[in-house]
């Protein structure tokens, strides 16, 4: 087999949301040469009207359900969503710019940071940024190429900027989040303006002003903070209906890190079910290698000291195995454990299967 997660990295990079099945078999245990694993896109599931994984997608969030068909009556399907990462396109380089470039990457996004003036857009200045575009705001777009995954902040230095940036977002597609900084007044300038212009009004009461989350922040660190907490909020709990919702708690970089593996010796371990308080929610995943060395977490601490054991054991030997770590007040008060749930994991010996 290829790296298959190559091949969902590929299609992802290409804008489409995607899901991954596994058939798991009702031992608990098995060979990983016998895994039935599929990958489809959201067009196919479409065309082949799969309720359950489109359902799925919508949800968005991995679930593991037992099989009714005759034919694999008892086993398991462990279906994990997997969506476009999500690209933050900041219009302005100046100071507030710089925190929130910092902490937008660090949860997750892709940024891209536009600025017309050369000293504020350069990578110099903002290192972590995916991409920094010096070009005019009225002339940027036909370079940033706007996308329904796109959360798109304006944080310019006048609402004349402002302005040239909102007409030209309002002739695109929708995108799951547009916010613009300023004062109300400001921003009611900019958009009764738009309104005299012919720009369609709910798109525009859409536009999330004030910006950020109220918390009554100051600085540009706070402002950032705030900005990337109602961002985390229109990701997590509430985008629109015509937008897929990603509440998987896969770690953005995961991925990215799967689709390089190459002949490294290592296991993954999958959270697929929870029950009650735990430290991390269902699709989150770690590799294990041979060395003990991790990448990603499922927790730490002792969720994670209690599957390590059985990662090196099953590291190439072609083998995959579900564990549930308790983590009750009965069975964890022992260990320290203060979550008090059940997590249930697949552990999968990816040694020969990158």
């Amino acid at each position: 087999m290829g790296n298959l997660y190559q091949e969902i990295q590929n299609e992802i990079e290409q804008n489409k949301a995607i899901v991954l099945t596994t058939i798991l078999s009702e031992t608990r245990k098995g060979n990983t040469d016998t895994f039935a694993r599929k990958i489809q896109n959201e067009e196919e599931l479409l065309e082949n009207k799969n309720q359950q994984l489109l359902q799925v997608l919508e949800d968005g969030k991995p679930t593991c359900i037992e099989q009714s068909d005759v034919e694999e009556k008892g086993k398991l399907m462990l279906i994990e969503p997997f969506y476009p990462r999500e690209r933050l396109v900041i219009l302005g380089g100046g100071h507030i710019a710089l925190p929130l470039v910092e902490i937008a990457s660090r949860v997750g996004f892709q940024v891209t940071v536009v600025d017309d003036r050369p000293s504020f857009a350069n990578l110099n200045r903002f290192k972590t940024a995916e991409k920094v575009i010096c070009e005019s705001f009225k002339n940027c777009f036909d370079k940033i190429n706007i996308t329904r995954n796109d959360y798109i902040v304006i944080i310019t230095r006048g609402h004349r900027h402002d302005t040239d940036c909102l007409k030209q977002i309002l002739k695109e597609p929708e995108t799951i989040y547009v916010g613009m900084i300023g004062s109300r007044r400001r921003v009611e300038v900019v958009k009764q303006g738009l309104l005299e212009e012919g720009y369609d009004e709910e798109r525009l009461n859409r536009v999330c002003t004030p910006i950020g989350l109220s918390i009554g922040s100051a600085t540009p660190e706070e402002i950032s903070i705030s900005i990337i907490a109602q961002l985390i909020k229109r990701k997590r709990m509430d985008r629109a209906e015509q937008f897929l919702v990603n509440r998987s708690d896969l770690d953005s970089n995961m991925l990215i890190k799967l689709a390089s593996l190459k002949e490294e010796y290592c296991c993954m371990v999958t959270i697929i079910a929870t029950k009650g308080s735990v430290p991390r929610g269902v699709g989150a995943k770690m590799i294990v290698y041979e060395t003990g060395e991790i990448f990603g977490s499922i927790g730490g601490g002792c969720s994670e000291s209690a599957i390590m054991r059985t990662a090196l054991e099953i590291i190439g030997s072609r083998t995959w195995r579900i564990q549930d770590i308790d983590m009750t007040a009965e069975a964890a008060e022992e260990e320290g454990m203060v979550c008090g749930g059940v997590m249930t994991v697949l552990l999968e010996d990816i040694t020969n299967n990158n």
